[in-house]
């Protein structure tokens, strides 16, 4: 997947800036797809080259102006055409990994320092997410949510990137234990 693709599904939710989609992404789409500002201004860029969104300016006092983007109709077919190609498996590049796979060739505290971060990181993921959730059902259980909601994916994506970062706590939370036992009985 491109990061095309996470900007046209973003802009799904209507009419945005390049600084409403980065915080955008953030709070919703960054639970799995990662981008910085930079290359989200760089994709809608060459997205309205390609014709796929088109860009008003608004003009602002004591503020540069900002542009607003929004999905065409080449874009909406061009998201349509994504949705129905085969999705290929995703693959973990996790760096964090990485050294827990090299654990047993260096700093063990160290390593569990980096899951410790991470599962901090991970704690501080899923509270934001759960306040996202709650908006996103505005007083709705989730059944009625997804019965009547005009757009699931969101909902479905974010439900996802929560049972994502709950695994991250969960795993996180074992493998300090296993490398504290180590460290202990290594002593």
């Amino acid at each position: 997947m491109s990061l095309r693709n996470a900007v046209m599904a973003a802009l799904l939710e209507g009419e945005a800036s390049g600084y409403d989609l980065a915080k955008g992404f953030n709070a919703s789409v960054a639970n799995f797809w990662m981008a910085t500002p930079q290359q989200l201004y760089r994709e809608l860029d060459r997205l309205e080259a390609d014709g796929l969104v088109s860009a008003r300016v608004v003009q602002q006092e004591r503020r540069p102006n900002k542009r607003l983007f929004t999905l065409t109709d080449a874009g909406r077919e061009a998201l349509r055409a994504f949705t129905a190609s085969p999705a290929r498996p995703g693959a973990i590049r996790d760096e964090l990994l990485v050294r827990v796979q090299a654990v047993d060739t260096g700093d063990a505290e160290a390593v569990q320092a980096s899951i410790r971060e991470r599962v901090a990181w991970a704690r501080a993921k899923v509270a934001r997410f759960e306040r996202l959730r709650l908006r996103l059902l505005a007083g709705r259980t989730e059944e009625e949510h997804l019965a009547r909601a005009e757009r699931v994916g969101p909902y479905l994506t974010l439900m996802r990137g929560l049972d994502f970062e709950r695994e991250n706590i969960r795993w996180g939370e074992w493998a300090i234990t296993v490398l504290e036992q180590r460290v202990a009985a290594a002593r």
